[in-house]
C-alpha cells in the first residue's frame, strides 16, 4: 500500500525520522558538483550525499581512500550552492577522523564552516564510537554506515557481501544499536543480505538507507552516475540503470566531432 507524500519546504534530519515514523520510503543520490545537484534536488530527491566516492567517479582513483577533505569540501560547497530543499550530508574521508575524537571533530567542523553542509557520514561502529559523540556534541548531525564500509576495502579485501556469517551479523546489529543511542540521525546499510537489514531497520527508530541491503529499509541511495549510466564497467545485482547516458553522450560526441569535420557545424542560424 502507498503511503501519501507529505510535502517537505526544506529537508531536515528530524524530517527523515518523520518519513520514517510515516513510513514514507526517503530517496537518496550522490552529486559532488553544481549542475548535477541542481538536478538531483530539482527531483525532488531527499537526501544528496556528497559521497566520498567522488574518490571513484569524478577523479578516476581505484578506492574512496585518497580523497582529502579539502576535495571533499570543495566538492561539498559546489553542492550546497545548488540546492534548495534536500539534505545534504557530506562524507568525512579516509585520514581525516580514525586517528582520534579530536581529529575527527576539527575534520566536521570544517566540513560544516567551508561547505555550508548540514550532515556528515562516517563509516564504521564501536571502533568510532568516541569521534561520534564528540562530533554530535558540537552539535554536528552524524549518519552512520556499516556493512560494506569502503574506507576498509583493504581490511576487507573485497568488495563482496558483508555480515552473511552469524558473527559479523550479531556485531553489525549491536553497532547499529550503539550508533542510535550514540545520537546518530540515520544509518547507511551497505552490501548485505536484506533480511538482516530489515532485522536492523526494525530494531532502531532511526532510519536505515540501504545500497544492496534489500527493500526491508526505510529508503535507498544510489550513485548517480551509476544510475543514469554514465558509468558502464559496474554492475552490481543492486544496480537499476535508468537511463543508458554513457551511450547517448558517446553518440551526441561522435555526431558533434563529424559535424565539426564537415562544416556542418555551425550551421547558418547558428552564427551571428
Amino acid at each position: 500500500m502507498s503511503v501519501a507524500k507529505k510535502e517537505y519546504k526544506r529537508v531536515t534530519v528530524k524530517s527523515l525520522v518523520d518519513m520514517k515514523k510515516n513510513g514514507e520510503k526517503i530517496s537518496m543520490l550522490t552529486a559532488y558538483d553544481y549542475t548535477m545537484a541542481k538536478i538531483v534536488d530539482g527531483a525532488g530527491i531527499d537526501v544528496i550525499l556528497v559521497g566520498d566516492s567522488a574518490s571513484n567517479v569524478m577523479a578516476g582513483h581505484e578506492t574512496t581512500l585518497p580523497i582529502t577533505l579539502d576535495q571533499m569540501i570543495y566538492h561539498a560547497s559546489s553542492v550546497i550552492r545548488a540546492i534548495h530543499r534536500a539534505l545534504v550530508v557530506v562524507d568525512l574521508p579516509f585520514g581525516s577522523y580514525q586517528s582520534d575524537p579530536k581529529e575527527a571533530l576539527r575534520s566536521a567542523i570544517r566540513i560544516m564552516k567551508e561547505s555550508g553542509g548540514h550532515a556528515v557520514k562516517m563509516e564504521g561502529g564501536k571502533e568510532v564510537k568516541d569521534s561520534i559523540k564528540r562530533i554530535l556534541h558540537a552539535g554536528i548531525p552524524v549518519m552512520g554506515h556499516l556493512g560494506l564500509t569502503p574506507q576498509s576495502i583493504y581490511k576487507f579485501g573485497t568488495y563482496t557481501v558483508r555480515a552473511k556469517e552469524e558473527e559479523e551479523a550479531t556485531r553489525l546489529k549491536e553497532d547499529a544499536l550503539m550508533l542510535e543511542k550514540a545520537g546518530c540521525f540515520a544509518i547507511v546499510l551497505e552490501k548485505i543480505p536484506a533480511k538482516l537489514a530489515q532485522e536492523v531497520a526494525k530494531s532502531v527508530s532511526i532510519p536505515v538507507i540501504g545500497i544492496g541491503a534489500g527493500s526491508g529499509v526505510d529508503g535507498q541511495v544510489l550513485v548517480t552516475h551509476d544510475m543514469v549510466g554514465m558509468t558502464h564497467e559496474f554492475n552490481p545485482r543492486f544496480l537499476r540503470r535508468y537511463m543508458n547516458l554513457y551511450e547517448e553522450m558517446t553518440n551526441a560526441f561522435t555526431q558533434y566531432g563529424e559535424d565539426v569535420k564537415s562544416g556542418d557545424f555551425p550551421n547558418e542560424s547558428e552564427q551571428y
